[in-house]
């Protein structure tokens, strides 16, 4: 079958005063997380990496993703980047035929769509809603020597190095009123030319950043030392070998000093093929395939997305009532909900929110966190007070209709530091005040 369902998981929890906590020296808030499954539609031989790493494995991450998640787009010009702003965000950043049309990059919020975010606000019917969220770059135009400085492409090389994550547009359809900059249409040479740039700036970077730790350290200091030895690996590694930083088996120390260059080919990419509206409709293969094989090739774990902007933008002008009733008459799907999704997925994000009265809000997690580090992206003073969690069932909630029941049901439990944060959480954390202000 053309069109295949995809899973993806988030983690959620809820916030909630409790005033028979408010005793002596600690301060409770009440959250809660759980993880759900969100059907996604996409092409069947574009093929999502596996998750496959035990639930308690703690292992050191390239990047330092935070609730304000920043994904850049990036590709040639002329392939429909603006175009998919655009659609993906409601906004009227210029779409112009010709090169460099973006020439600041243009961003905006969008929300991570989750149906137990919409049962929370029913519940709780809040003042304040306030989903999971990530920002989208639209960052202009790159061609062949931007790293040196053609094009306009320098100066957005280095917008990139602020996101952390990167959606890889390329054109998969022919049309003559649209021009190209190469010419011909050639999604696997776009896609070549794209990751050597970005791997040159790295190169430079580290270029840079070595040169400044051998003038400024001697011998006898064994960190700079260190950091140095590490920085020249890295270099080796992407300007020897011509491989991306993301794709090195670093350690856990190594990646403590790769971390802080923010160097481009170390961060999360999903592929976004921008196919003709006719294509994508009638589930035409076109050029899909063979960038299909370019990425099993290059980068198999990468995710493929395949869409058509033009369609995305028209149906992104329509009333939702009216979008529904035109993508059941072309018997399609959109798939901006894939693409918004995948981002947390790349990053190996989940969220958890916290609810009552007042709000309802998401807050972005790491997958397997445990309990005082998802109570720290509320504030530090959390995780650093930690005492203990109250964890009920996201499901449990939803089947028993309060918190009251739950209890009742005897399915609320009291977890400690190294209790790993699971699908289907809501979580009461406990924090010591004194101790979280020293």
């Amino acid at each position: 079958m053309f069109i295949e369902r995809m899973i993806s998981r988030s983690v959620i929890g809820r916030v909630a005063h409790q005033p028979r906590f408010l005793e002596s020296n600690f301060s409770p808030m009440n959250f809660g997380t759980s993880r759900f499954h969100q059907n996604f539609s996409t092409l069947s031989f574009c093929k999502a990496k596996k998750d496959s790493k035990p639930l308690m494995e703690e292992k050191a991450r390239l990047g330092r993703p935070s609730n304000n998640l920043k994904i850049g787009v990036v590709g040639l010009p002329n392939i429909g980047k603006s175009t998919f702003f655009n659609a993906v965000t409601n906004s009227s950043v210029p779409a112009e035929n010709f090169p460099f049309c973006t020439i600041e990059p243009e961003e905006a919020r969008v929300n991570v769509t989750d149906e137990r975010f919409d049962w929370l606000c029913e519940l709780y019917k809040p003042k304040s809603k306030v989903p999971a969220y990530l920002t989208i770059i639209d960052i202009a135009g790159l061609v062949k020597g931007a790293a040196g400085g053609a094009g306009l492409g320098n100066a957005f090389l280095s917008h990139i190095r602020s996101v952390d994550a990167i959606y890889h547009l390329c054109r998969a359809y022919e049309d003559v009123d649209v021009t190209h900059v190469k010419g011909k249409i050639n999604p696997t040479r776009d896609l070549e030319i794209i990751h050597a740039e970005l791997r040159i700036k790295d190169m430079e970077i580290l270029t840079k950043h070595i040169d400044l730790l051998s003038r400024g350290s001697s011998r006898a200091d064994s960190k700079k030392q260190e950091e140095l030895t590490v920085c020249k690996k890295v270099l080796s590694w992407v300007e020897d070998q011509e491989m991306d930083v993301r794709k090195g088996n670093w350690s856990a120390k190594e990646i403590e000093i790769i971390n802080p260059l923010h160097l481009i080919s170390a961060k999360p990419v999903i592929y976004l093929a921008n196919t003709s509206d006719q294509d994508y409709i009638k589930r035409a293969p076109g050029w899909i395939p063979e960038i299909q094989t370019w990425i099993n090739k290059n980068n198999p774990r990468d995710l493929l997305i395949p869409f058509s902007a033009s369609l995305e933008s028209a149906l992104s002008l329509l009333e939702p009532e009216e979008k529904e009733e035109e993508l059941k008459s072309l018997n399609t799907q959109s798939a901006l909900a894939t693409i918004v999704n995948s981002g947390y997925r790349a990053l190996d994000l989940t969220h958890y929110f916290t609810a009552g009265p007042d709000e309802v809000r998401a807050w972005t997690i790491l997958e397997n966190s445990k309990a005082p580090q998802a109570a720290g992206v509320i504030h530090s003073d959390f995780e650093k007070g930690f005492i203990s969690a109250d964890v009920m069932k996201f499901s449990d909630l939803k089947q028993l209709g309060s918190e009251a029941a739950v209890k009742s049901a005897g399915r609320s439990y009291q977890k400690g530091r190294d209790y790993v944060v699971e699908d289907g959480d809501i979580m009461f954390f406990k924090f010591n005040v004194g101790k979280s202000k020293k």
